[in-house]
């Protein structure tokens, strides 16, 4: 992980760059994600809403800035105006809200092409944010990962706004935006998936290192004659005797049905197909010819998020987030 932010920092040239740790660091443990990236220099996280910021308010050092996404509902004020985290304001609302109770540095979301969350480029954005302090304007690109005209428009746009907007910084670049060239970077930019090991461009491709490599434990090997079928729905049948391992993952782990039949697991440089329907806690592969895969053995899942991606017909953001609570997060 730390490989890649260091990458995508260089890809950013003199803009620092932040981190997107929301959804439980993309899977992984924000709080381990965070006390990494920080020792590695990064000064700048991102999460969703409060309940995650405050999970992490112990790691809001000196220099350190935690901005919360969604910005503050009226129910999130107490915590808001207690925290050292600052509200990304998205709308008027929102703003109105901060100003009311005298709520202090903030950053601010302008919406410039997503229709998502933001106040919307064309209105008067200056008068708008008029009496905060923005430590960061920021707006998010829509389709960075294509080669299609809206990002250029979202920068030029996002350009207009650095020229009438006050602020102390100015942010627009995902990690596809960071692909997209220097002119993206403005003074932050805020990776996430690339930082995880997913590749949001082929520029990327061969920089960005896998980072998730989830195993499963054999449960148990057992051989299946010519013509049973394994599984649920009786999906797959043998066409000859095999052997199977049954390991201990499925669908509620986040090892969803879309492997059923196309993922693979390893063992050594051998890959071995999954056969049937994945379920909630069990998985079937083919271990024939593998007499030394036995009872009690872990086999690492095939999980280039690239290619699970493709495999699987998920995108590596649910391929990373939806990662279950029974895996043990172990670093290396």
């Amino acid at each position: 992980m730390l490989a890649n932010w260091r990458w995508l920092k260089r890809q950013g040239g003199a803009a620092a760059c932040g981190a997107a740790i929301k959804a439980n660091g993309y899977g992984l443990g924000s709080g381990e994600v965070m006390r990494r990236l920080l020792a590695a220099g990064c000064r700048d996280f991102f999460v969703s809403n409060w309940a995650e910021a405050m999970a992490l308010e112990p790691l809001i050092g000196e220099g350190v800035s935690l901005s919360v996404l969604h910005g503050v509902r009226e129910e999130d004020m107490a915590v808001a105006l207690a925290s050292r985290a600052r509200p990304v304001l998205c709308t008027e609302g929102q703003i109105a809200r901060w100003k009311e109770a005298g709520g202090g540095l903030c950053d601010v979301m302008v919406d410039t092409g997503m229709n998502r969350l933001g106040l919307d480029w064309r209105g008067d954005v200056s008068a708008q944010v008029a009496g905060l302090e923005v430590a960061t304007l920021l707006s998010h690109l829509a389709s960075a990962d294509e080669d299609v005209p809206l990002s250029q428009v979202q920068l030029e746009r996002f350009s207009a706004l650095r020229g009438a907007v006050r602020a102390a910084r100015y942010s627009l670049s995902n990690s596809a935006g960071i692909c997209l060239g220097a002119a993206y970077a403005f003074d932050m930019t805020r990776p996430g998936i690339a930082l995880y090991g997913g590749v949001p461009r082929t520029e990327a491709a061969g920089r960005i290192g896998q980072v998730v490599f989830p195993e499963a434990q054999v449960l148990q090997r057992r051989r299946v004659r010519a013509g049973d079928t394994i599984g649920y729905n009786a999906t797959h049948r043998a066409a000859a005797d095999m052997e199977i391992a049954v390991v201990n993952l499925g669908y509620a782990d986040g090892y969803l049905r879309g492997f059923s039949g196309r993922g693979s697991m390893t063992v050594g440089d051998r890959h071995l197909p999954v056969v049937g329907r994945v379920s909630m806690d069990l998985t079937a592969v083919d271990v024939s010819g593998l007499p030394e895969v036995a009872e009690g053995d872990w086999l690492g899942v095939d999980y280039a998020l690239a290619e699970a991606a493709a495999v699987s017909g998920l995108s590596q953001y649910e391929l990373l987030t939806g990662l279950g609570a029974r895996f043990d997060r172990i670093w290396r």
